[in-house]
């Protein structure tokens, strides 16, 4: 076995206030004492890890995860908001039975998060090992075919833990119902730009009068879901019945956007290839030659919220003949001139740190910062390829010489790269549809409508605003809406979801009337 060397990723992640409280008066009271119990104990940690033949038979070349947890199963514990300690290591050829060792302190080029974890600070808590056997999956923890130990419970604190990785995340299969369907179709286009067997699939989910009426035809609505949505949600066993539509009946397709590198958003790319390309020429008919889809553009109405909302408003834009109108929601950054507060074209600027030197929030939850750039890139670099910020880079990034996609900041200093930010214009939306309005602007009359809360729980008013400024510069008749007082989670209201509905179901009839007959 050898370790790869990974570089040591040196982001400064700072505590909570109450951390650093408790923190600074836990040091107090060690030097009162004239020792440093921490320093004294940590050589007498240590953490050993193997997997068995039984699971895997070959080498494993790869990353070994230990994840923390003070409650439950580590390996499910991972979440944005308080994530929990996580130490990990990328080794290559790693035989069944050899071990892993882990032992403080934890230093390059074992990675961790938080920057230093104390293994004082994991007595008591529980922990499991987990390796990614399967790179195709975007989670960890709970991707299929991982692998995954044991839980061991770390409550005589100092000591020789074994963590023997004997089980594998199993598929969990979706189940169909007489009401939704699972879609799925190998993709020629995606399957030859990665060298393998790509899968498209969708839930499909039939209107109440689908089975009783075999002649007749349905206009859809597509649905792509946010980052970390998944089909095992669409998979009700009920009509599909959406608020304000009355008596138009649609039919409900809900599109998986998830892919190893995360969310793929259905824009082409040089790092998940051609998935647009892929759902309009591949996908889409399939499906419409399965299911009795009225095959019009007027009949193809787009939605989405967060990453979704940004990919419904990008297949709106740039397959405008294609789909008869977006319905986008809070969606990632439609301008990145702010892109979550950050002008990424502006020479100097900073991920981690903005010009007057203060750290840059990822998040905020009544008026206050939940989350921090620098802490959360470190979280998700930890975890590896998958995350939400690697999703960006994976869709707007060129590839690197290495296969993987560049970096647009320096994950030490926060330093944005201006190349690649440069690329990255090829993916500003607001920027493409005033560079080429002369052309998409009929294409798109009465087509795009967009609603954001002012006070979006990941900053991405902003760029919506620009994007409503800009339109209304261009003369547009689209629809942005900026929801007073709204964050993510509080803007879809009862009354937001039927007034979608109400104006897809016109805009389905306006369509449906200009047919000729």
């Amino acid at each position: 076995m050898r370790v790869r060397r990974t570089p040591a990723i040196a982001v400064v992640s700072l505590p909570r206030r109450d951390w650093l409280l408790r923190a600074s008066l836990a040091a107090l009271i060690a030097l009162t004492a004239g020792l440093f119990p921490v320093a004294a104990h940590a050589q007498d940690w240590e953490f050993q890890v193997r997997f068995d033949a039984s699971v895997r038979s070959e080498p494993f070349t790869g990353r070994v995860y230990l994840m923390f947890s003070p409650t439950g199963e580590p390996r499910r514990s991972m979440n944005w908001f308080s994530p929990p300690p996580m130490i990990a290591l990328d080794v290559e050829h790693l035989s069944p039975g050899e071990v892993v060792t882990f032992r403080p302190p934890f230093e390059a080029p074992v990675l961790t998060n938080p920057r230093h974890v104390d293994p004082e600070s994991l007595k008591g808590m529980s922990a499991q090992a987990v390796m990614r056997f399967n790179p195709l999956q975007r989670t960890v923890g709970t991707g299929a075919g991982n692998g995954f130990s044991q839980v061991v419970q770390l409550s005589r604190g100092p000591g020789n833990y074994t963590f023997d990785v004997r089980s594998l995340v199993a598929e969990q299969p979706l189940e169909e119902n007489r009401w939704t369907k699972l879609a799925r179709l190998k993709s020629p286009l995606l399957s030859e730009f990665h060298g393998r067997e790509v899968m498209m699939q969708a839930a499909v989910q039939l209107p109440p009068s689908y089975h009783d009426s075999p002649q007749k035809k349905f206009p859809v609505i597509y649905e792509i879901q946010g980052f970390g949505g998944t089909l095992d949600h669409a998979m009700a066993d009920r009509p599909h019945s959406h608020p304000g539509t009355d008596q138009v009946e649609f039919i409900h397709v809900t599109l998986d956007a998830n892919c190893p590198l995360g969310h793929h958003t259905f824009a082409d790319s040089a790092n998940n290839g051609p998935v647009g390309q892929a759902l309009v020429s591949e996908f889409i008919p399939h499906l419409e030659s399965k299911f009795r889809m009225t095959g019009k553009p007027y009949g193809r109405l787009l939605t989405g919220h967060s990453s979704g909302g940004w990919s419904s408003l990008w297949l709106q834009v740039t397959y405008p003949e294609v789909f008869g109108g977006v319905w986008s929601t809070a969606p990632d950054p439609v301008d990145f001139r702010d892109f979550q507060k950050i002008d990424l074209y502006a020479a100097g600027e900073n991920m981690y740190h903005d010009r007057a030197g203060q750290r840059r929030p990822l998040a905020r939850m009544r008026g206050m910062a939940v989350l921090w750039y620098d802490a959360f890139c470190r979280m998700e670099d930890v975890l590896g390829p998958g995350g939400q910020l690697h999703s960006f880079e994976a869709v707007f990034s060129p590839r690197g010489p290495d296969g993987r996609p560049l970096l647009l900041w320096d994950r030490e200093t926060g330093e944005i790269d201006s190349a690649v930010a440069e690329a990255w214009r090829a993916y500003d939306i607001r920027l493409i549809l005033e560079e080429n309005w002369k052309t998409l602007g009929p294409k798109l009359t009465r087509k795009l409508h967009v609603h954001m809360g002012t006070e979006d729980t990941f900053l991405l008013e902003g760029a919506t605003e620009l994007l409503k400024k800009s339109l209304e510069k261009l003369g547009s008749d689209a629809v942005v809406v900026m929801h007073p007082g709204k964050d993510h989670s509080t803007l879809m209201t009862p009354d937001l979801i039927r007034r979608i509905g109400s104006e897809m179901k016109v805009a389905y009839e306006v369509g449906d009337a200009s047919e000729p007959r």
